[in-house]
């Protein structure tokens, strides 16, 4: 089949973009979105959701209802392939899809460490689907846990598992929120402290040997459950479509969201590689309302904006207890009020985007 638009990937960037469709921006012509999944996981809600505040309704959004109400339809199925050249998509169960335009929104999974052996169970947390059944397997029958990863998503995993196994380490490859500021890394270092994580700083795994990390080729932790809240790495598929990708096989955009390659594809979110843009879920959901413009203006013809991303953002951890740390410019703070704040910003996404609204 042909579409004249089609929607690959139901990350926030393309939330945002059925949300303002569904509110009477749609474009003309046949619309489709591609999701491997009916639903689509808030990243924001799984801390919330990991230490039992949240049940998992709250945490994700119905993709049926909004397409419909934004005109779209939905195609649910597994990417494996595509043909840049010719727009073709090729999905796990054999079905193919064409479209004059695209737009990737794909995310992006977890890197992990040369392993030798099969001593090690390694859980990257994303997909988040298939990290929350994994996860349910580990719960019943709790061991030992390390996470590889000391950005924000290894902070929040950290203090939203804590006390849930016996005991609980988070390597990080330098310090502890690299480049967050001073204040806040101090206060998520007490936070987990507190909870009983301990932190390992300026040790990056280098590989897995059966049931051990190792660091520079030697041993720093035992056990058989890793976590993966590491950098992210690109669906192989991204790099073998004939687009122009960077060395770590992320789309290369310009401006306009655009492919450097193919300028019928754009991207936005983690699967982008956008100069001096970090991928984060602030940037991805700040590129919806510019991907939503562009998108609608080169089916009419009309003129592309440019994205300008926010070199600076608010950031608000959750502690897994109700509350959270904040970080903004340099200055942090913590408590039950950044919490409800943080919760009261994740439950908002939700509700904006179901049935449409």
């Amino acid at each position: 089949m042909v579409i004249d638009l089609l929607l690959i990937g139901a990350g926030h960037s393309h939330l945002g973009v059925l949300r303002r469709w569904a509110q009477g921006r749609r474009p003309k012509g046949r619309l489709g979105l591609v999701s491997a999944a009916p639903q689509a996981w808030y990243a924001g809600t799984l801390p919330g959701l990991l230490a039992g505040r949240y049940a998992p309704q709250d945490c994700c959004i119905e993709l049926e209802p909004l397409c419909r109400a934004a005109g779209m339809e939905l195609i649910v199925g597994e990417v494996r392939a595509l043909q840049a050249e010719t727009r073709e998509l090729q999905l796990s169960d054999g079905r193919s899809a064409r479209a004059e335009w695209l737009s990737l929104n794909v995310g992006a999974g977890r890197l992990a460490p040369p392993q030798q052996g099969e001593g090690m169970q390694l859980l990257p947390v994303k997909p988040f689907a298939a990290f929350l059944d994994g996860w349910q397997r580990w719960r019943q029958a709790p061991e030992p846990v390390a996470i590889l990863g000391g950005g924000p998503a290894g902070v929040e995993l950290a203090l939203a598992l804590a006390g849930q196994v016996p005991t609980l380490s988070l390597f990080c490859a330098g310090r502890l929120l690299e480049g967050r500021g001073a204040g806040l890394r101090l206060r998520a270092l007490g936070a987990l402290r507190r909870r009983g994580v301990w932190v390992r700083e300026d040790c990056p795994v280098s590989g897995i040997d059966g049931q051990l990390l190792l660091s520079a080729g030697e041993p720093v932790w035992q056990g058989s459950r890793l976590l993966l809240a590491s950098e992210a790495a690109a669906p192989s598929w991204l790099a073998q479509s004939g687009l122009v990708c960077d060395a770590a096989g992320f789309v290369q955009v310009g401006a306009t969201l655009q492919s450097l390659s193919h300028p019928q594809i754009f991207a936005a979110g983690d699967c982008a590689a956008l100069p001096r843009v970090g991928r984060s879920a602030f940037q991805a959901l700040r590129q919806a309302p510019v991907l939503s413009h562009n998108l609608r203006a080169v089916l009419a013809g009309r003129t592309l904006h440019r994205y300008r991303p926010q070199r600076q953002n608010l950031l608000l951890l959750a502690t897994g207890d109700g509350g959270a740390l904040l970080g903004w410019h340099g200055w942090s703070a913590d408590g039950r009020f950044c919490g409800y704040w943080r919760e009261r910003l994740d439950l908002r996404f939700i509700r904006r985007h179901a049935l449409g609204g």
